[in-house]
C-alpha cells in the first residue's frame, strides 16, 4: 500500500461510516478472541479462495498486540499431502469448534453448502462466527446498526460484483445471504475484486490489534496504513 493509495482511500473514506464499520467488527474480533473461556481463533475461506495474507497479518498482529488469540488457524477445503503442520487443517475443526471458539468466515464469492453446514455446526455448539464477504449492502445504514446477520457496511465507491466465473448472481446473492444468517457479525465488504477485497482485510486485521483510543476515524486509518507500510517480511505462511 503506497502513500498515493492510502491518501486515494483516506478521501474515499472520509465521512462515509465505513472505518466506523471496520472498527466495529475488529473490535467485535478482539473481544471474541479476548473473551474469558476463549479458545483460539479458526479462520477459513471458501473452496476457491484461502486467505493466506489475512492469516499471516492476524498472525503479526498477536505478537505486536500482546493478544496471542488473534493468532489463527487456517483451515483448508483440502490439505494436500505433505502439508507442514500449521497447514494441514481442515474443515471438520469447525464440526468440533465449541463454544470457546471463535470463526472467521472470509467469502468474496458464494460459500458452498459444506463451508455452510459446518459453520452452521460450529455456531450451534457454542462458537462466535464473524464473516467478511463480497456482498454489496443495500442498506448500509440499516447494516451498521444491525440486522439480520449483523453489522456490516459497504465499501463506498467500489463495484458491486455480480458473481464469481461460472456462479449465477442469483445463486452466489444466495449463498452470501446464508453466510450472513449464521454470522454474530458480519462485514459487507461490497465487491468479490482481489485488491479492495485483501484491503479490506487488510484494515481489519491491523484494526483488531489496536486498543480502543480516543482518536478520529482518519488518524486511525494512517496509523494502521503506516504499520501496513513499515511491517515486517511475512515468511511462515
Amino acid at each position: 500500500m503506497d502513500a498515493v493509495r492510502v491518501s486515494a482511500l483516506r478521501e474515499r473514506l472520509a465521512g462515509s461510516g465505513w472505518l466506523e464499520a471496520v472498527g466495529g467488527f475488529a473490535g467485535a474480533l478482539r473481544q471474541a478472541v479476548s473473551r474469558r473461556g476463549a479458545d483460539g481463533l479458526l479462520l477459513v475461506g471458501t473452496e476457491g479462495y484461502e486467505p493466506w495474507h489475512l492469516a499471516a497479518h492476524l498472525e503479526d498482529e498477536a505478537a505486536w498486540s500482546d493478544v496471542p488469540r488473534l493468532a489463527p488457524t487456517l483451515l483448508r477445503h483440502r490439505v494436500p499431502d505433505r502439508a507442514p503442520a500449521h497447514l494441514a487443517h481442515g474443515l471438520r475443526r469447525l464440526t468440533e469448534a465449541g463454544r470457546g471458539a471463535t470463526v472467521l468466515v472470509v467469502a468474496p464469492t458464494t460459500a458452498g453448502a459444506p463451508l455452510l453446514e459446518r459453520v452452521h455446526d460450529a455456531r450451534r455448539n457454542g462458537a462466535t462466527v464473524l464473516t467478511m464477504d463480497g456482498a454489496m449492502d443495500r442498506a448500509p445504514d440499516r447494516a451498521l446498526r444491525g440486522g439480520p446477520g449483523g453489522p456490516g457496511g459497504a465499501v463506498p465507491g467500489l463495484p458491486g460484483a455480480p458473481g464469481a466465473a461460472g456462479t449465477s448472481g442469483s445463486a452466489r446473492a444466495s449463498g452470501l445471504a446464508d453466510l450472513a444468517a449464521l454470522a454474530h457479525r458480519r462485514l459487507a465488504v461490497g465487491t468479490a475484486e482481489e485488491e479492495p477485497f485483501d484491503l479490506a482485510q487488510h484494515l481489519v486485521s491491523a484494526a483488531a490489534g489496536q486498543a480502543r483510543a480516543r482518536r478520529s476515524a482518519l488518524d486511525r486509518l494512517a496509523a494502521l496504513a503506516g504499520r501496513l507500510t513499515e511491517g515486517p517480511a511475512i515468511s511462515r505462511w
